[in-house]
């Protein structure tokens, strides 16, 4: 069976910056069985993670996200229209932005096949270690999702078997 990554990012000492590793562990915690699925906490990014984007056939990817939108709007961006997201402009606080790591994989020809993004529109950046209740209420629903993405995703590599 394919490997899936999901890659959890974002500073959990920055209340909504931490969402990404808030949905992590609400994934870890309600569905650990997912068959396939690796799920890794990225932190705040660094290129120690370009092997694992790599060797993966599917990468989810969980983080907060400007989407210009109303706090706690979620937004699931697939193939084409993540890679267009990631690549416009600085969307991220993190060191290492994750169009460098996509842009490593992809020098490498090793971009993973099936890819999407799950961004949360953050309501605040203050210090702490949970999210926002705004962006709290919503997780389930982003974890939905991710979820439905990966029975998709599944659905189409058995027909391909």
């Amino acid at each position: 069976m394919q490997q899936t990554l999901v890659l959890g990012i974002g500073n959990t000492l920055l209340t909504d910056e931490g969402l990404g590793i808030h949905l992590l562990n609400y994934l870890r915690e309600h569905h650990a069985d997912q068959p396939g699925v690796a799920y890794l906490d990225g932190g705040t990014l660094s290129f120690t993670l370009a092997p694992d984007i790599e060797d993966c056939e599917n990468l989810i990817v969980l983080d907060a996200a400007q989407l210009n939108e109303a706090p706690g709007t979620v937004k699931l961006l697939v193939g084409a229209e993540m890679d267009h997201f990631v690549g416009h402009g600085k969307r991220s606080v993190h060191e290492v932005g994750l169009v460098d790591l996509m842009t490593i994989a992809r020098l490498q020809d090793r971009l993973p096949r099936n890819r999407a993004l799950l961004g949360i529109q953050p309501a605040e950046f203050g210090w702490g270690e949970t999210p926002s209740n705004v962006v709290t209420r919503v997780i389930p629903a982003a974890a939905s999702q991710v979820l439905d993405l990966l029975y998709k995703w599944q659905s189409l590599d058995d027909t391909q078997v």
